[in-house]
């Protein structure tokens, strides 16, 4: 069901400053890696991504291996082949999109 890796992705705080960890389903993605921004189909963007957008830069952790990356969002063509990657996997992603009216973020996290 779940064909994806799970990496930790570690964001600083845009308030607190404070480093954050959170699990994210992710596919891999040049040299890098895919994530989406579902917030469970949430109105609102999920924090690690608000706090990833603003700072620039996050570490994931995927086994033993830390990789600083830098944030982007999918271009168009790139988010539709991420975006129907994520949802062949994982369907739920299609339900979080049909219950919010926001366009739910596919970001790529390039290493640095």
């Amino acid at each position: 069901m779940f064909d994806m890796d799970v990496v930790l992705l570690t964001t600083k705080g845009r308030r607190s400053g404070k480093e954050r960890t959170v699990p994210l389903f992710a596919v891999e993605h040049g040299d890098g890696w895919a994530v989406v921004a579902s917030n469970s189909g949430h109105d609102q963007h999920p924090a690690w991504y608000l706090n990833l957008t603003a700072a620039g830069e996050g570490t994931v952790t995927l086994g033993s291996t830390k990789t600083r990356v830098r944030p982007r969002g999918a271009d168009d063509a790139e988010r539709e082949e991420l975006w129907k990657q994520f949802v062949d996997r994982y369907s739920g992603y299609a339900e979080y999109q049909r219950v919010t009216d926001r366009a739910i973020p596919v970001v790529v996290l390039e290493p640095v």
